[in-house]
């Protein structure tokens, strides 16, 4: 499903929290209104996006952190405000949802800056509750949804992981061939993959809950500490995956090599039953003078007696031995 996100828009907040749409973004951002607050989002990389960015009186360290090409998961305190990163699945078309897209934020007491570089479902959702007309006490009330609205979406793709381990784990080991060790291998990177960023992503949200900022509410606080428990769970479920996948990856491998040790055995057996047979054919298959039997009719016959008698007697200490109850 594509997701449907303008290069930028805006909402301004009364002081009632209701929303109203913004015209010009632009002008939004270098502005701080008297009552109420602003959210304005932009598309790194477009020209909206960037004029939005190039227009907002940003300060070096808060241009840098939303231009970042490359993040991860942090709230660091600046100035009077917070600049966070968090990150979200891929729900977009063709992408895989472990390449989690990165949401930079620049949070203050009257405004809110979200950049993305791809469409984020997470911020869609929350501009169709704006555009609905949902009510917001603050900026960091609009972040508590942000950080929930990632959980809801990321939940979903977390119990896929989980149906998929355990259609594996109620397999026979026996039948796992090639495509059902590649799944689990895409399958534990996954998870892995997923886990790499829910984990910094929970310190964030700790940290933004516990930061000194008067404008933070108790009720936005208890909002921001919910969506850290479930990054938290999340991230568990994320580790047992990697855990199970671990351990039927290492269950097929003893499979395997139990399979392999079998085979090895039985051909060890096996030369072990033909050696000194092979010794006897090959001792008077030697072509010199003085081989015994050369010159008797029945010494073909009293040889083929004597290695079956040998190979018996072989056999006989092989059974007596416990090699052939493996």
């Amino acid at each position: 499903m594509m997701i449907d996100q303008p290069d930028c828009f805006g909402f301004a907040y009364d002081a009632q929290g209701v929303p109203r749409a913004l015209e010009d973004v632009q002008g939004a951002v270098a502005g701080v209104p008297e009552a109420g607050f602003v959210w304005v989002h932009a598309r790194m990389g477009t020209d909206a996006g960037d004029a939005v960015l190039a227009a907002g009186g940003f300060d070096g360290l808060v241009l840098a952190a939303l231009r970042a090409p490359e993040t991860r998961p942090r709230c660091s305190s600046h100035a009077d405000g917070s600049l966070m990163n968090l990150r979200g699945v891929n729900l977009n078309p063709g992408a895989e949802p472990e390449d989690m897209v990165s949401l930079r934020m620049w949070v203050r007491e009257r405004v809110l800056v979200t950049v993305l570089m791809r469409p984020l479902q997470a911020v869609s959702d929350l501009r169709a509750a704006a555009g609905r007309g949902a009510v917001a006490s603050g900026p960091a009330e609009l972040v508590a949804r942000l950080a929930l609205r990632l959980a809801d979406r990321a939940e979903p793709v977390v119990a896929a992981l989980n149906e998929r381990i355990d259609a594996l784990e109620e397999t026979d080991l026996s039948e796992l061939g090639v495509a059902q060790r590649s799944e689990l291998a895409d399958l534990r990177r996954s998870a892995i993959v997923m886990r790499r960023y829910m984990v910094p992503q929970r310190d964030a949200l700790s940290t933004f809950e516990i930061e000194d900022h008067g404008w933070m509410d108790s009720v936005t606080q208890s909002r921001i500490r919910e969506a850290t428990e479930r990054v938290t769970r999340l991230g568990e479920e994320l580790d047992a995956i990697r855990d199970r996948a671990q351990i039927v990856r290492d269950h097929l491998s003893d499979a395997r090599a139990e399979r392999m040790n079998d085979q090895m055995f039985v051909l060890s057996i096996v030369s072990a039953l033909f050696l000194p047979l092979g010794f006897i054919t090959g001792l008077l298959g030697i072509n010199v003078g003085g081989v015994p039997g050369v010159e008797n009719a029945w010494a073909f016959w009293i040889v083929c007696g004597l290695m079956l008698v040998i190979g018996a007697v072989q056999w006989l200490i092989f059974r007596r031995m416990g090699m052939f109850g493996r």
